[in-house]
């Protein structure tokens, strides 16, 4: 599987370490993240998963990608999707369901659901598991499927 990464404003053409990444989630606040380069998104991408390397996009190649929202008030909001082949999956970090009519915009002024963001540890041991898992879905963290999510949850920018 082709890995790639994009965090903490950085293009990387492996997924960052473990140890890499902790500061970002547990530093102290106000210290988390990377809000000092003025980018509060961050992916990891995977080309050709399950073996699908060989293929091309759309003829059987499965990809996987973790994406994330950092805020420095409401934690991590992780979307998690696996697609080709016979998948095609999305997920976000399930957190205060009861917020989901509440939004904060992010750093490029896209609006975002509060109630799918999760704390910056939980948010850690999710990504940590993904790294460990080589790319599944990660177990330490609750998920909601995207299409079990009400309309409008991501609305237009």
């Amino acid at each position: 599987m082709k890995k790639s990464a994009y965090f903490g404003s950085r293009w990387w053409t492996a997924w960052p370490t473990v140890a890499e990444l902790e500061p970002y989630f547990l530093a102290p606040p106000g210290k988390r993240w990377f809000f000092e380069t003025g980018n509060d998104s961050a992916n990891f991408v995977g080309e050709g998963a399950d073996g699908t390397e060989h293929l091309a996009p759309g003829q059987g190649r499965i990809d996987i990608r973790l994406q994330m929202w950092g805020n420095p008030n409401l934690g991590v909001l992780l979307i998690y999707s696996k697609k080709g082949g016979a998948f095609k999956e999305t997920f976000s970090s399930k957190g205060d369901l009861t917020r989901l009519g509440e939004y904060v915009r992010t750093l490029h002024e896209d609006l975002r659901p509060v109630g799918l963001y999760i704390p910056f540890e939980r948010a850690f041991a999710a990504v940590k598991d993904f790294i460990e898992a080589d790319g599944e879905l990660p177990h330490a963290i609750e998920w909601i499927a995207n299409d079990e999510l009400p309309d409008n949850t991501f609305p237009p920018p």
